[in-house]
């Protein structure tokens, strides 16, 4: 066994620090956003129950690996993956799933951001009362008359990232873990006065059953596929930015408890936007599965007409903020402590470095929403002839990039990785403890195909054979 690796960024100060972290990481807009309007389009409760087995038998295993790589390597994902492919006596090119980490997560917060900047602008446009009594048609037009501005857009992107690279630049314990002590508790808050809200509305019983209520003759073998893949997206694996916070973890720690607790919170939330949405969705006669418009062309017309509806929409918006910032800060922190470690800059200035990098590719999101919004770089090959430059980054992180990451996760650490490491990390002393070897299972064998065929999913191939 080598000996162990000290992180030359810190630790985190405990347990509840870490989880507060990976909670943040894991929560974001997709927990908020995504969840609701997925679950109405798939039906809701049947929808439910196949998205907590994902999470259980592919997330939480992969979760564990990606947290047990980090944690045994210490260092940014690029380097960890560099020191654990020697340690295991393989080959160097496993260095380059670190490296596809990194890129993921600054793709995906070059998007990120200004999705979240729309978040931060509403949070503004619903506080000042322009949603008062707005019709449908009106809600749709004002969203519309506001993503078709580049110069607002660029706006609420740049502030957004201003506010993650100051978290960012004042490192683990000064930036990342301060941050989070207050984000997180804060959204929990905020999920609880918006949770009782909705427990108030006319319609919180429909909204109950429609959640929880199992009719699974609504689920299709698409939305079982829609389920795994959001399991898997939801919890932020395959972008380094769960395998950068265990590095920062504490050698005294359980991984299994942690990654289950992480899973758990982050389910909760999901489940309580749910029942927050869905009921003031019910309440106002709106359509549950109104696709990616149900955040911002949806639910403004809901709280422009019911009592207290500015107050608790700008709440709402506010919680979106927190929400997406949390997550903002880890998928940056790969990239910031890459620079630290192998160009021996300080974090402010690779903070200012990565965010000045970041803010850049986002003008290419911020212009897909206007100025290029018929430009289609890739018509000519016929599954992105629709697709817009903002279009084919979400789906070339989102279909491609985490999917591979998250697989080749699970082969390294379930076919690399000596057996005695796993063990060792995981406080394990007994070959056959019945714990462990469920764990190996699914993360060797189970979580893999199950990815994989996520995988197909995305890029198209399942649906030309069997469509």
């Amino acid at each position: 066994m080598s000996a162990p690796r000290k992180s030359m960024h810190g630790e985190w100060s405990g347990r509840f620090a870490f989880i507060l972290a990976a909670t943040g990481s894991a929560v974001g807009l997709g927990n908020i956003w995504k969840f609701p309007y997925i679950t109405g389009e798939n039906g809701g409760g049947a929808f439910v129950i196949v998205y907590l087995i994902c999470i259980a038998s592919i997330g939480i295993p992969i979760m564990m690996a990606e947290v047990m790589l980090g944690r045994r390597g210490r260092q940014s994902p690029i380097n960890t993956m560099r020191s654990l492919a020697e340690e295991a006596g393989a080959s160097r090119f496993w260095t380059l799933l670190g490296w596809a980490g990194v890129v993921a997560g600054f793709l995906i917060l070059s998007y990120y951001s200004v999705i979240a900047g729309w978040a931060l602008a509403y949070v503004f446009r619903t506080g000042s009362g322009l949603f008062l009594g707005v019709t449908a048609d009106g809600a749709g037009s004002l969203f519309n008359q506001f993503i078709a501005d580049p110069e607002k857009l660029l706006a609420w992107h740049t502030i957004f990232i201003v506010m993650t690279m100051a978290v960012v630049s004042r490192g683990v314990s000064g930036g990342l873990e301060k941050s989070v002590r207050f984000l997180m508790p804060a959204l929990f808050v905020i999920l609880v006065i918006l949770l009782g809200y909705a427990m108030n509305t006319s319609e919180f019983s429909r909204g109950v059953r429609f959640l929880f209520n199992p009719d699974f003759t609504k689920i299709t073998a698409d939305g079982v596929l829609t389920a795994m893949g959001h399991a898997f997206f939801t919890l932020s694996l395959g972008m380094g930015a769960i395998m950068v916070y265990g590095s920062y973890l504490p050698k005294n720690i359980s991984i299994a408890k942690t990654s289950i607790i992480i899973a758990l919170m982050d389910t909760l939330v999901a489940l309580v936007a749910g029942l927050i949405i869905f009921p003031i969705v019910f309440t106002n006669g709106l359509e549950p599965g109104s696709g990616p418009g149900l955040i911002f062309k949806t639910l403004p017309i809901a709280f422009g007409h019911m009592p207290g509806g500015i107050f608790f929409g700008t709440l709402f918006f506010i919680l979106l903020v927190f929400a997406a910032w949390s997550s903002a800060i880890s998928l940056i922190e790969p990239a910031v402590a890459w620079l630290v470690e192998n160009r021996g800059h300080t974090r402010v200035y690779a903070s200012v470095v990565m965010g000045a990098l970041t803010w850049l590719v986002g003008l290419l999101t911020v212009f897909s929403f206007n100025i290029w919004s018929d430009y289609k770089p890739l018509a000519h090959i016929s599954i992105f002839e629709d697709k817009t430059v903002f279009d084919l980054l979400d789906y070339l992180t989102a279909n491609i990039m985490l999917p591979l990451g998250g697989v080749l996760i699970a082969i390294f650490v379930g076919w690399v990785l000596r057996r005695e490491t796993s063990m060792h990390e995981l406080d394990i002393h007994d070959r056959m403890h019945i714990g462990y070897r469920t764990w190996h299972v699914l993360v060797k064998v189970v979580a893999p195909i199950a990815v994989i065929i996520v995988f197909l999913k995305g890029i198209g191939v399942i649906d030309a054979v069997f469509g």
